[in-house]
């Protein structure tokens, strides 16, 4: 089970990961290169983590309502 705090972690890295990315998708030092995730990849991340924590702090979350049919 995912707890808000962890949510939220989670969001905070792939917010992270997206400023990473938009400041250089790749680079090389010497005969090493490094390449980050797909940008596309990383806002689909950043969507789910941001509903997860809608969802556990409780917006957005279904109502149940009681009914009981009555013949009249």
């Amino acid at each position: 089970m995912v707890t808000l705090e962890r949510a939220q972690k989670h969001l905070e890295a792939w917010l992270d990961a997206e400023l990473a990315v938009s400041t250089g998708q790749s680079y090389r030092i010497g005969t090493r290169q490094l390449t980050r995730a797909n940008l596309s990849e990383i806002r689909k991340q950043i969507s789910y983590w941001k509903s997860e924590v809608s969802r556990l702090k409780g917006k957005g979350a279904r109502k149940v309502r009681r009914a009981i049919p009555r013949d009249w």
